[in-house]
């Protein structure tokens, strides 16, 4: 406990730190990072924890954005909610969406609450362009930030750590849930929903509880992306937001209470990132999110506790050269992956057909990538990626048998050691 809790203190200490480190292009993008590993944890509390995989949940982070800016417009960030408490007016509206909504989608399970939790989803999206008066139709809703504690609250920085502190403390509140009975009646939801009804507990009643406060909680994170942005539109229910928390939880891993924090936060930054280098950045994210489906389920926090794992029972010394071999072929693939997809881009791209429709002499032209140009028939065009695909699997198999080698190695040790304590031991 006093270990984890270590960890959280270093952590907030080092975003506190980030406005003083990072350039300030660096700090806006940090916001929405924060925004949605609130998000996807608040998710995860549905889906992870009480196991209620939801399609829709950007509904109830589109109502706590639209409840926040009405709220902002109609106090001023003055009165009983000043601008540092706007986020409760989303949580008021994610928490009493959530509870009808949820007494709807609860009615069922599996699949077809899925199946629910989407069409309440679309409903909302289909119906937000006709409600002028309430979303404010293509032009959105636009508000601003008021002073407030001796704050203007009109620099990044000030944005950045009221977000934090907003963030910080409902990611406390989500992790103390998690040893309440409630939180403990939400694992048996997912485990076994009969034996739960069997010990006399109203199922349904503490499904549409679990839903409501997980809606609570994204509505706060669309609170805070309206604080930020000091404007919303009815695109905010679109169903790829839905997406992307389902994608963003599952890739930091649903097992870890921070998982979807880390995965959330580090897609969102991939986003930000790759999105001005290439416009295949959405094709990047889909492949990653099929990758760790298939080959790391547990996510990036299952990943690094496996490697935390492996470390302490092969030993530091051991496991950093292997290690080092798996990051030289996860590294050789991505880059065999990158080039394929860039030059395929380019040459199905319509810039380059009419390119080489324009050719005199009926030859392609060269594509300009990482630098240098490139035949698109040539030989050694193709063989660059082969050799880089070919290089990955050489290093990835050769770190696996030396961890087989070595983790059999501890095994036959451990089982010597036991034996002769099995011999010392009187008759």
């Amino acid at each position: 406990m006093k270990t984890k809790l270590l960890i959280a203190v270093t952590g907030v200490a080092l975003l506190a730190t980030v406005p003083f480190v990072l350039s300030q292009g660096l700090v806006n993008a940090a916001i929405p990072m924060l925004i949605a590993a609130l998000f996807a944890c608040a998710y995860n509390l549905l889906c992870g924890q009480a196991g209620m995989l939801s399609f829709g949940h950007s509904a109830y982070f589109g109502v706590g954005a639209f409840s926040t800016i009405h709220a902002m417009n109609a106090l001023g960030g003055a009165g009983l909610l000043p601008t540092p408490l706007m986020p409760l007016a989303g949580a008021v509206g994610g928490l009493l969406f959530g509870v009808i909504a949820g007494w709807f989608a609860t009615q069922r399970s599996g699949t077809y609450f899925a199946m629910i939790t989407l069409a309440i989803a679309e409903l909302v999206h289909a119906l937000a362009p006709h409600l002028v008066g309430i979303f404010g139709g293509e032009a959105g809703v636009s508000t601003m930030r008021m002073p407030a504690w001796g704050f203007t609250f009109g620099s990044t920085n000030e944005v950045y750590y009221l977000t934090l502190v907003w963030v910080a403390l409902c990611l406390l509140l989500l992790y103390l849930i998690t040893f309440t009975p409630l939180g403990r009646l939400a694992l048996g939801l997912r485990e076994n929903t009969h034996r739960l009804r069997f010990l006399g507990y109203e199922v349904h009643r503490i499904s549409v509880v679990v839903f409501a406060i997980s809606g609570m909680f994204s509505g706060i994170a669309g609170a805070l992306l309206v604080v930020s942005n000091e404007s919303a539109n009815y695109v905010i229910f679109d169903p790829s937001l839905s997406a992307a928390v389902v994608l963003n939880t599952y890739i930091g891993g649903v097992n870890v209470f921070l998982g979807p924090a880390i995965g959330a936060a580090l897609m969102t930054f991939f986003g930000y990132a790759v999105s001005d280098l290439t416009q295949s950045w959405l094709l990047y994210q889909g492949l990653i999110f099929v990758l760790v489906m298939m080959f790391m389920p547990t996510g990036i926090s299952g990943l690094a506790l496996l490697a935390i794992s492996c470390a302490k029972r092969v030993g530091v010394r051991v496991f950093a050269p292997v290690a080092l071999l798996y990051v030289m072929a996860f590294t050789c693939c991505t880059a065999a992956s990158v080039f394929v997809t860039e030059l395929l881009r380019r040459v199905f791209s319509q810039d380059y057909q009419s390119l080489a429709k324009a050719s005199t002499d009926g030859s392609f032209p060269q594509i300009a990538l990482f630098g240098r140009g490139w035949e698109p028939l040539g030989v050694g065009t193709w063989i660059v990626p082969v050799v880089l695909a070919v290089i990955g699997i050489v290093f990835w198999k050769l770190a696996k048998s030396c961890l087989a080698a070595h983790s059999g190695e501890q095994d036959v040790a451990e089982e010597s050691a036991m034996g002769a304590t099995t011999e010392q031991r009187p008759a």
